[in-house]
């Protein structure tokens, strides 16, 4: 068996994806399990390929991991915690960047400034497996959903990368006003905002859906836009080819931004170097830098641009 962790959120699960495809085809009879939060399920098999989901969370011990696994894989952190956790389960060997507090003087090193989807894309070369950042695209999940809406997300898991809202609902106005049909969508937690935005939007109780992750998948990988800051729901965008405006504040786009050459995706940051993206806040001054007349004419150039594969 091969375990592989990335016990994250969406966004950390969609920028692995061509890695884990990637020890999928380098070992095709074995099976490929991996320790991730079961609440991800829905996106998990929309990769392919991944033949057991084992819970854990991000700094919990891998309790439900079986021992001495062939292969472990670390695809979570450069260490040494998440080393420590595989290293629990004597696996016969562990694929991961160097880390010497943990004792692993094997693997690559560490860049800072990495875009994630090329780090761990790295990390398997490393280990001779072939990988192509280019592999994001994602199955759409069959569930119904609207077709043709745009989609504005105003939520963000730390502050320092949320927009404020009084800018999403100036933006959802002026774009409701050229003929989109527009949703305000966010996690359980970020209901009160997405019903605040729509409020001030002019927009009624219909425009702010409830979805599980499956229903979110579904409705990015059918709509016209998406709009959000640098949070999950841009990977999704990336992964169906959906047009998108990013906005970026703390994190620069060169380490979580969308492909270049995409046309349709399109990254705003008035930034001059990345912090951590987990600052609790204020909203983060590169972000504030963002002006809602930026989006909307970089919402004109994503909406007409080739979205041929």
């Amino acid at each position: 068996m091969i375990l592989v962790l990335r016990a994250l959120g969406v966004g950390d699960l969609a920028t692995a994806v061509p890695a884990l495809r990637g020890l999928r085809a380098a070992f095709p009879g074995e099976t490929l399990s991996l320790a991730a939060p079961t609440w991800l399920t829905p996106l998990i098999d929309t990769i392919g390929g991944i033949d057991r989901i084992v819970p854990a969370g991000e700094l919990e011990p891998l309790t439900a991991a079986p021992a001495m696994p062939r292969l472990a894989v670390n695809l979570h952190g450069s260490g040494p915690e998440s080393h420590r956790r595989l290293q629990a389960l004597a696996p016969e060997a562990l694929w991961a960047f160097a880390s010497r507090p943990a004792g692993h003087l094997d693997g690559p090193g560490w860049h800072d400034d990495e875009h994630e989807v090329q780090r761990w894309c790295r990390l398997v070369r490393y280990y001779g497996v072939p990988c192509s950042p280019e592999d994001l695209d994602l199955a759409v999940p069959a569930v119904d959903v609207p077709r043709g809406v745009t989609i504005i997300h105003p939520g963000a898991k730390s502050p320092a990368r949320r927009w404020p809202a009084a800018r999403f609902a100036a933006v959802a106005r002026g774009l409701r006003s050229a003929g989109h049909r527009v949703l305000i969508t966010g996690s359980a937690s970020e209901h009160d905002l997405c019903v605040r935005v729509a409020h001030e939007a002019g927009l009624d109780a219909a425009c702010v859906p409830r979805t599980e992750l499956a229903e979110l998948a579904a409705l990015v990988a059918g709509a016209r836009l998406v709009i959000s800051g640098d949070t999950g729901i841009a990977h999704l965008a990336t992964a169906y080819r959906t047009p998108s405006v990013v906005l970026f504040g703390p994190v620069s786009p060169q380490r979580w931004g969308p492909p270049a050459g995409r046309p349709y995706h399109r990254a705003i940051w008035h930034g001059t170097r990345s912090e951590r993206g987990d600052l609790p806040g204020p909203v983060h001054p590169a972000l504030l830098a963002v002006t809602e007349d930026e989006v909307l004419a970089a919402v004109e150039k994503v909406c007409h641009a080739d979205v041929t594969p």
